[in-house]
């Protein structure tokens, strides 16, 4: 008797090890669950880094908005700016593109900005409270809002131009994915 409970035991454990270990099993392990997807936007007022004048996300609203954060002190930012102002002048017309400064000073984004180039406004996110409430992990970070101020999703990492062109075109078609695009 004793030797059949500890077989049944045995078995149930297992069982259980399976059922936990099979829920895991094709999912990305990077892939970080993103609680924001099709909900608001989280409403802000930052101050402009070049005009120093407020700026609403509200006072776009009905336009599309891509905002990504970034600071000078982050290499992979430096890779994707390039593909942002491209797809700024690219895409500017359908879409407002926003740059918040995340965790670094006026002068060195400034500095940052005049060496790569700022065909879009860029923001300053004092003591992170923006970043905080989109869920911001780390720079850079894309979001993909909708012209009635939804997320529809977002992109961890450096964007590349296809994947920046697939946004925009889901934004502006209305058949955005509400899935996050993790790090290759």
């Amino acid at each position: 008797m004793k030797g059949w409970a500890i077989t049944l035991g045995a078995v149930l454990v297992c069982g259980a090890l399976v059922f936990v270990l099979k829920d895991g099993f094709g999912r990305d392990p990077h892939a970080v669950p993103f609680l924001l997807s099709g909900k608001p936007a989280p409403a802000f007022t930052l101050r402009s880094l070049d005009s120093e004048k407020p700026v609403k996300l509200e006072q776009f609203r009905g336009r599309p908005v891509v905002i990504n954060f970034w600071a000078s002190w982050c290499g992979p930012c430096r890779m994707e700016h390039p593909v942002l102002e491209w797809g700024a002048r690219e895409f500017g017309g359908q879409a407002q593109f926003l740059g918040i400064v995340f965790e670094d000073t006026d002068e060195n984004a400034r500095g940052f900005l005049q060496e790569m180039g700022a065909s879009f406004p860029h923001l300053v996110d004092p003591r992170s409270r923006i970043s905080v409430d989109y869920g911001v992990s780390g720079v850079p970070e894309t979001y993909f809002i909708s012209a009635e101020g939804v997320i529809l999703g977002k992109h961890v990492g450096p964007i590349d131009p296809q994947s920046l062109a697939n946004r925009i075109k889901e934004l502006t078609t209305g058949a955005a994915s509400t899935a996050t695009t993790a790090r290759p």
